[in-house]
């Protein structure tokens, strides 16, 4: 800013008299009016061919007409306008159009507040203090609606050919359906490319899982261009091990590590918990697969017969839950849990956290796209020591070559 516009300034702020943020406000308002007038004075001139009060220019039969009154919204909140007029009518403004009656991005604003979770009544409550009028809730959940074929467009877009590693885990909402309200499971793929940058690739509303399904989760992802993939990372998802295996065979299958030792607590008693987990962990964080197995068995002998249950689910899924013993330790810590999409999932429960009920599945769906849209947006680093880690991974899986 120059000296002049700074002396200006002086000026104007001596001149009005401004005391207090208020006073600023207000000015800019004014100011703002001002300038959205002369924009429009500039497009009649425009329209007419001549400037105001240059009647030898003048070479059309048409002229100036006074001004209509319009009270419009904008950031600042109401605002007064004179808007030229030609006297055949024929002047047609494009920087406040003909109805008009918002000159800001409300519809912006209500997307954004929708996004981190208010819900349409506190949209409607904050856009009464700012703009001083009330959007009805229709109207709010209108707006939202617009953003339905953009979500059905991100959901069917195309993918890459090969993700490192693809995290699958649900989180729980409750949705209303045929008058009942159901526990609805939103399940998220969350992949990681050849670049190490992190996406979400896709989501699902379902109440039921099993083969089939996930079969055709799979299936959609392979229809979208995703030939393959190194790792999943799962969270004992019913039916998701049979299809993995039936669309994508060369993947490793990891089971979410964190998950077990939570489900394994689950039977013990409080007073044993802390030597429980202080036993266990020798087992997950042993150097191989051998050293794992026979620190499992010592713990089977020590805790068995009291807790057979916390024993028996890490025997049952004991070749899913180790598979990351094949590899080094930088992997090793990319595949053995879901926590990142956990992290996600954390996230999107801060923006739920208001909400009650949905009122159906595509509401669920609009504010978990709207909330997945915000968090990704910052993810623009990949992922620590990647180059190390893609290097290792390109011996182990010899079919990516073809890709890179």
């Amino acid at each position: 800013m120059g000296n002049f516009d700074r002396e200006a300034m002086k000026r104007l702020v001596r001149e009005r008299k401004l005391k207090t943020t208020k006073d600023a406000e207000n000015l800019v308002k004014e100011l703002f009016g001002d300038i959205i007038k002369e924009m429009l004075e500039a497009e009649l001139e425009e329209e007419l061919g001549y400037s105001k009060h240059d009647y030898r220019n003048k070479e059309t039969d048409n002229s100036r007409n006074g001004y209509s009154k319009k009270t419009v919204n904008s950031s600042y909140g109401k605002i007064e306008l004179s808007i030229p007029r030609d006297r055949k009518g024929e002047f047609e403004p494009i920087v406040v159009k003909k109805h008009q009656r918002s000159i800001a991005s409300i519809e912006d604003q209500i997307l954004s507040m929708y996004a981190r979770g208010m819900t349409y009544r506190d949209i409607q409550a904050h856009l009464k203090d700012i703009y001083g009028s009330e959007l009805s809730i229709e109207s709010i959940s209108r707006i939202t609606d617009k953003i339905i074929p953009i979500v059905s467009e991100w959901r069917n877009r195309p993918l890459e050919e090969v993700y490192t590693i693809i995290y699958m885990d649900a989180i729980f909402f409750k949705v209303s359906e045929n008058n009942q309200i159901r526990n609805k499971a939103l399940y998220i793929a969350f992949g990681v490319n050849l670049e190490g940058m992190k996406d979400v690739l896709g989501m699902w509303i379902a109440q039921s899982e099993g083969s089939k399904y996930w079969l055709g989760v799979l299936n959609e992802l392979k229809n979208r261009g995703v030939k393959g993939v190194m790792f999943f990372s799962i969270d004992g998802l019913k039916g998701m091990e049979e299809a993995i295996e039936a669309v994508y065979p060369q993947a490793k299958i990891q089971r979410c590590v964190v998950h077990q030792i939570r489900y394994s607590m689950k039977f013990v008693s409080w007073k044993d918990k802390k030597k429980f987990a202080a036993d266990l962990k020798s087992v997950y964080t042993a150097d191989t697969k051998e050293a794992a197995w026979n620190a499992l068995m010592a713990f089977e002998e020590k805790w068995g017969e009291k807790y057979p249950f916390s024993i028996k689910s890490w025997k049952d899924n004991w070749e899913a839950l180790t598979t990351y013993f094949e590899y080094p330790k930088e992997i090793r810590k990319l595949i053995y849990t879901t926590n990142p999409i956990e992290s996600l999932n954390s996230q999107l429960r801060k923006v739920t956290k208001n909400r009650g009920v949905f009122p159906n599945d595509m509401a669920l769906m609009k504010l978990a796209y709207l909330a997945i849209n915000n968090i990704t947006r910052k993810w623009t680093v990949r992922i620590n020591e990647w180059d190390k880690i893609l290097a290792t991974l390109m011996i182990e899986f010899d079919w990516v070559k073809s890709y890179v």
